[in-house]
């Protein structure tokens, strides 16, 4: 297997990233890997619009850097690669003008940090709310998250999950398409004030993850073909272009830098990884177990710091918790299995990837609240029947994210329709109670928690060329199904770039404290909380050789749409949990004896009080 080849390494004494702009006591330190130029100059503005060239220096393998004394945060500057047109730093820390201006210098060291005795929390006492800053309120912004934090510690939020921020052509966006990393987007607000909102969610006990895009650059703002071709390779391909080239040292470097720079200079707990199914790596170690490694090095014995994965590959080798003594590289994996077993058992749709969950959903279901991943290597219907997946029954329940909606499953929709929309009220509850008291970490996504009726549909701001292209892209990626196969039908389906598209998109937060809305919030309220007293502090706990306990799980079913799975947590107590997840009576599987009633969606002697009939839509779960 080849390995990654070297460059040089981190300007020695210099505080913040060794790439980009890095103010120091004397000025700034600019660095720029440009391995196809010949020569870079720095383009520094000054405050009368006009601009200074500075060549410089050659530092080996690629590498350019130049210190500049007497400049300071605050700064705009470019790179000129060969003389040519001026361009954005590629590690930019703050893109003010947009995706095509100037990069600005950024001090990280200049907020005063109000909490600095944060530790972060234990993953096991995780209970996730994902978010889109821009949609999340009208204001669009994180001082407009951060008026909100108090909503989410009273309903028992744990952990704040921001969507990519990393800017982004245009004004609106998912974040998926950003082309600077380091650079939070402009349109959120400046880098100080998504400081203030970690450090005000610290203030209030909640931890703060990061959504980041390691597998592609977005379509537009990204010159890097201009002057590093060598970031990219043509060996492997991703859905989303060319693939990036972690054989590479300054490729791998870039982004393992990333990852610190997030979790150190904005004190974020977590980085969610998206799509590294789509990291294509034959370098060892892999890109994605370095960068563990390294995350892990940098803050063991300081404070809790999760790394989690969204992978479609259900690879649980990266989430094994005994590894030499330490913890995972990984501690969980975003639980696609479960979600797409639940939403077939709901709404009874089996297009796309659906289908391959359609011929028995409830089996899937079980196995995944069991096991965690539901395929373990069998075939797999979506890949033409190739294996997907490793064997993860020894994992614990923790090492599972577990949601019924988020971003994708509804934004990816044709008409982005939450699953309010989708089903009936006693459906849905039955689920939210499966989902919030299993073992694994749940997640939420925003308004899922008074049953917001906005649907989240896909939106961006691209150019009129690039623009076409996505609305046409976005209706053919539909036609396959058979309510959009005729070309009226495709027409209903929202232009992506519309701004009316995302403003359907942003949730109203006066319905949140209104009737059926301020019910089901209460209900959601009340759920999590027996969850951090009956559940939580059976999670995580070790056994005396250093095991995370709560592997040993087990279900059946006992007819119909009948279920039953009993984990066995710490001090060997078992929580139970009997569901009848169907619109007909089902037989009931035995209930634990001794077991205490904990939650249910019917009152006492109302969820199924007959030994051998359960409900339509019940779940009841116990505690031993």
């Amino acid at each position: 297997m080849p390995t990654p080849h070297p460059s040089p390494g981190p300007p020695s004494g210099r505080r913040g990233v060794p790439i980009g702009a890095t103010p120091d006591a004397d000025g700034v330190h600019f660095r720029l890997w440009a391995p196809a130029a010949e020569r870079v100059d720095l383009v520094v503005e000054d405050e009368r619009g006009g601009n200074t060239r500075r060549p410089m220096e050659e530092e080996g393998g690629g590498w350019f850097g130049l210190h500049v004394p007497s400049l300071s945060s605050g700064v705009l500057y470019r790179f000129a690669p060969d003389g040519g047109e001026p361009i954005p730093d590629p590690a930019s820390r703050f893109q003010p003008q947009g995706v095509h201006g100037p990069s600005q210098v950024v001090d990280s060291g200049r907020y005063p940090w109000r909490h600095n005795g944060w530790q972060g929390r234990p993953w096991p006492e995780a209970v996730f709310y994902e978010l889109h800053v821009g949609a999340f309120t009208p204001e669009g912004t994180f001082r407009g998250v951060m008026e909100r934090l108090d909503h989410l510690v009273d309903l028992g939020i744990t952990a704040l999950e921001l969507m990519p921020l990393a800017a982004f052509p245009g004004i609106r966006g998912w974040g998926y398409d950003g082309v600077f990393p380091y650079a939070p987007h402009v349109g959120y607000g400046a880098p100080d004030e998504l400081r203030r909102l970690v450090d005000e969610a610290h203030g209030r006990g909640l931890m703060v993850f990061l959504d980041v895009i390691y597998n592609h650059f977005g379509p537009e703002g990204n010159h890097l073909h201009r002057y590093a071709p060598d970031f990219f390779t043509d060996r492997f391909s991703t859905p989303w272009g060319e693939a990036l080239d972690f054989r590479s040292r300054p490729v791998r470097e870039f982004f393992i830098q990333n990852a610190l720079y997030w979790l150190e200079e904005y004190r974020f707990d977590g980085l969610r990884l998206d799509a590294v199914h789509a990291i294509r790596d034959d370098s060892s170690p892999h890109f994605l177990e370095e960068l563990a490694d390294r995350v892990h090095r940098r803050f063991h014995g300081e404070r809790e710091v999760h790394l989690v994965l969204e992978n479609g590959r259900n690879e649980a080798r990266y989430l094994d918790r005994r590894r030499e003594g330490v913890g995972p590289r990984y501690v969980a994996q975003w639980n696609d299995d479960f979600h797409h077993a639940a939403h077939v058992l709901a709404t009874g749709e089996g297009d796309g990837y659906y289908a391959s969950f359609a011929d028995d959903p409830l089996r899937h279901l079980g196995r995944a609240l069991a096991e965690g991943f539901s395929f373990q290597g069998e075939p797999f219907p979506a890949w033409d029947g190739r294996p997907r997946g490793e064997p993860s029954g020894h994992l614990p329940p923790t090492a599972f994210v577990a949601f019924l909606q988020n971003h994708d499953q509804v934004g990816n929709r044709a008409l982005g329709e939450r699953l309010t929309r989708l089903v009936e009220p006693p459906v849905e509850e039955a689920l939210l109670i499966l989902l919030l008291l299993a073992p694994p970490p749940p997640l939420l996504f925003m308004g899922e928690e008074w049953g917001a009726p906005e649907p989240f549909l896909f939106f961006c701001d691209f150019h009129e060329e690039l623009a076409e292209r996505v609305r046409e892209g976005r209706r053919e990626e539909f036609s396959s199904f058979p309510a959009f196969q005729e070309a009226e039908a495709r027409e209903r389906i929202p232009d992506p770039n519309a701004p009316e598209t995302f403003q359907r998109s942003v949730l109203a937060w006066d319905r949140a404290a209104e009737g059926t809305h301020l019910r089901r919030r209460e209900r959601v309220r009340e759920l999590l909380e027996v969850r951090r007293r009956e559940i939580v502090p059976l999670l995580g706990r070790m056994d005396g050789d250093g095991v995370e306990m709560g592997r040993s799980a087990r279900w059946a079913r006992p007819g119909g749409r009948g279920l039953r799975v009993t984990w066995t947590l710490a001090e060997g107590v078992e929580l139970t949990v009997v569901a009848n997840l169907g619109h007909e009576p089902a037989p009931s599987p035995p209930r634990p004896l001794g077991g205490r009633r904990i939650a249910g969606t019917h009152p006492p002697g109302e969820d199924g009080g007959r030994d051998d009939i359960l409900p339509p839509w019940s779940v009841t779960w116990f505690r031993s």
